[in-house]
């Protein structure tokens, strides 16, 4: 049986208007999580992702390279509760 987990990340840098987001939902749907990536005021992005444990780290830790475009300087991480509802991965605005 696979655990499913659900994982909150806050990206701090250079990681906005560089397609941070975009690059995020490409390997999400590539590993076939759901959630979503948005950017937030400060200048950070936030991203959400769930699905298989295993799939959910492997995004988690290439957040902290990101896109060639980025320039990431912190990346926080903190566990969610699962929704289970969620339908694929989406860029929010």
């Amino acid at each position: 049986m696979t655990t499913v987990t659900r994982m909150h990340a806050v990206v701090s840098g250079t990681v906005q208007g560089v397609g941070f987001r975009y690059w995020t939902a490409r390997k999400a749907d590539g590993l076939d999580l759901v959630g979503y990536a948005r950017n937030l005021w400060d200048g950070t992005v936030e991203v959400e992702a769930e699905g298989p444990s295993v799939a959910v780290e492997t995004l988690m830790e290439c957040l902290r390279s990101g896109p060639p475009s980025a320039t990431v300087t912190d990346v926080e991480l903190r566990p969610v509760v699962p929704h289970g509802d969620a339908d694929g991965f989406a860029i929010l605005h």
